[in-house]
Formats: C-alpha cells, sequence, structure tokens
C-alpha cells in the first residue's frame, strides 16, 4: 500500500520534443510536458473541453528511452510520483513547482 501515497497515471500527449541533459557520470534527464484534456458540456450544453499541462521528469534508462521515440504530439501513457521544489528566480521571487518523476511510460496510439 506504500506505493499508494504518492503514485500518479497520466494520459496525454507530448506538448514538447523532450529536452535532455547529460550529465559527467552518464546519467540522464529528461524533461517533457503533456497535456491531458477532458472534456464535457457546459450548462449551455456546449462542448468545453478543459486542458492540464503536467511537467514531467525521466532519469537514467526512461530518459534515454524517452530521447530515442517520443516527439511532440505522441500520446504516452505514464506513472510516477509527484515531488516538489521551489526555487529563486532572477528576480528573486521564490518559486514553487510540482512535477511528475516518471517510473514508466508506455507510447500509445496510432503510428503516423
Amino acid at each position: 500500500m506504500n506505493t499508494l501515497k504518492n503514485s500518479v497515471r497520466l494520459v496525454g500527449n507530448l506538448g514538447m520534443d523532450p529536452e535532455v541533459k547529460s550529465f559527467d557520470n552518464n546519467r540522464k534527464l529528461a524533461k517533457i510536458a503533456i497535456a491531458t484534456n477532458e472534456i464535457y458540456k457546459n450548462d449551455k450544453g456546449e462542448k468545453v473541453t478543459d486542458t492540464q499541462w503536467h511537467n514531467l521528469l525521466l532519469w537514467g534508462a526512461q530518459a534515454k528511452l524517452a530521447e530515442e521515440i517520443l516527439k511532440k504530439g505522441d500520446e504516452i501513457a505514464i506513472e510516477g510520483k509527484l515531488a516538489s521544489r521551489s526555487y529563486v528566480d532572477k528576480d528573486g521571487n521564490k518559486r514553487y513547482v510540482t512535477e511528475v518523476v516518471v517510473n514508466e511510460f508506455l507510447k500509445i496510439g496510432l503510428k503516423k
């Protein structure tokens, strides 16, 4: 049950190609953002699409695989955990960020 305490599963489309950084110890980090869409009808019966953006971090083998096979527009399913951090921007303001650290991903959808 411990894995249920901080678990995220999402299916969405990549809004960008993976941004990959390599470190001295041969470790890689890939950053990507995916959009998830919820479609519903409002009180007037009009179709409304609510898009949420999620920032994802992939490390090691997952980052390498993402770099090789993922591109903007691809549909993926991910499983991971939430991670929050803060930093100080160039103007001295403290900013907070919540990201999903991906354990596994699967490229889904039809190949174009």
